[in-house]
């Protein structure tokens, strides 16, 4: 299955990404939901199919979420996950001594 997707950023949700259908847009997307993310910044426009790496979400579950419902949210991970994985990497980085991440 591909599906051509176009992605919002929240602006109120520091994190958040919206990915939609192209051919509904934010038609699918439930008004609460909009609501509690407007306002909605267009990121950018993908071509999604399996096999594809995505940065912060599972390629598998984003399809089957678009299929679906005609959305995926996307939200930030956990702010304790997020300074693990940023110590992690002050840890392992070769710049790590000379610049403060």
């Amino acid at each position: 299955m591909k599906i051509i997707c176009k992605i919002y950023r929240s602006e109120r949700q520091q994190g958040a990404y919206l990915f939609t259908c192209l051919d509904q847009g934010l038609d699918a997307v439930p008004v609460s939901l909009k609501t509690k993310l407007q306002p909605l910044v267009e990121a950018m426009t993908l071509v999604l199919q399996p096999g594809r790496s995505l940065a912060n979400a599972d390629i598998d579950k984003v399809l089957s979420s678009l299929d679906e419902t005609g959305f995926y949210l996307q939200m930030p991970p956990a702010h304790s996950e997020s300074n693990s994985k940023q110590a992690s990497r002050k840890d392992s980085s070769p710049l790590a001594a000379s610049h403060d991440y």
